[in-house]
């Protein structure tokens, strides 16, 4: 909080100093969500583990608390269907590290009401999140989905030997990293051409084309993992303590990110 406070990326209206004080550890599940309006699950990835917090919580919680969870792929219906407290529920992931990447996807359980998800959103951007709404659960949400479809492309590339890892990598890093750091993918087609009708006009039929000449769903695993190993290994070893190091390289990187398109965010509000 330090760090973030010397970068001015520090979040809220408090100095890392009094924020640090509200900040408090706790033992006891009851005591913890005491006079919570609001309270995130962060426990592993474990379905059983979660359901079995959320139906402790389910017996301490008035009618007012809201209760997210972290998840990044488990569904709502599966964590908290049969809860007294259901309609309070809400999936509120967020992008590692969310320090720095803003984005929270919100997922609503089927019998989750509107007002819950309401007061999420505006908590989020209160906070200085972006939240996203789904209107639905859907496996692996939004962000998982677009990344595992560019996952498979990424492993079928480097396995079929069309580009080693290292250039994969570059094309993202060095090509369509640098366009979606700062838009996403619908907003490049309507700027790639005189707008979005006349890029689907223009492309439609070579998008097509490609898209169909995808292979099948790869098993992430034999001599295509090997040589991705072999490759990531190579820049970053993957013991402790190059993984870190590597970490906060992408962390402080992320940072002057985060922090040039917030300038750049307050640039776009002053000219328009």
């Amino acid at each position: 909080m330090k760090e973030l406070e010397t970068a001015e990326m520090l979040k809220g209206s408090l100095t890392a100093d009094q924020q640090i004080t509200l900040i408090t550890g706790c033992t006891d599940l009851k005591e913890a969500v005491k006079g919570a309006i609001y309270v995130q699950e962060c426990i592993p990835e474990n379905v059983e583990l979660k359901k079995k917090i959320f139906t402790q919580l389910d017996l301490i919680v008035n009618n007012d608390t809201i209760l997210a969870s972290s998840t990044s792929t488990l569904l709502p219906t599966k964590l908290f269907t049969g809860l007294k407290h259901v309609k309070q529920c809400i999936v509120a992931h967020p992008v590692n590290p969310p320090y720095y990447v803003p984005l929270v996807e919100l997922v609503p359980h089927p019998e989750t009401d509107p007002s819950t998800m309401e007061k999420t959103y505006a908590l989020m951007k209160n906070i200085g999140q972006s939240p996203v709404k789904l209107t639905r659960e859907i496996d692996g949400f939004v962000l998982n989905r677009l990344q595992y479809a560019l996952i498979g492309e990424t492993w079928r590339l480097v396995g079929d030997g069309v580009i080693s890892p290292d250039d994969l990598d570059r094309v993202m890093s060095d090509g369509l990293g640098m366009r979606y750091a700062f838009m996403g993918p619908l907003e490049t087609m309507h700027l790639n051409a005189e707008g979005m009708l006349n890029y689907c006009d223009r492309y439609r039929k070579g998008i097509i084309h490609v898209l169909k000449t995808f292979g099948p769903v790869p098993d992430f695993a034999g001599e295509t993992e090997k040589k991705i190993n072999e490759a990531m290994v190579k820049k970053t070893p993957s013991d402790p303590e190059h993984l870190n190091a590597r970490r906060e390289w992408r962390d402080e990187c992320l940072m002057r990110l985060a922090k040039l398109k917030k300038d750049i965010k307050s640039d776009d509000v002053n000219h328009f």
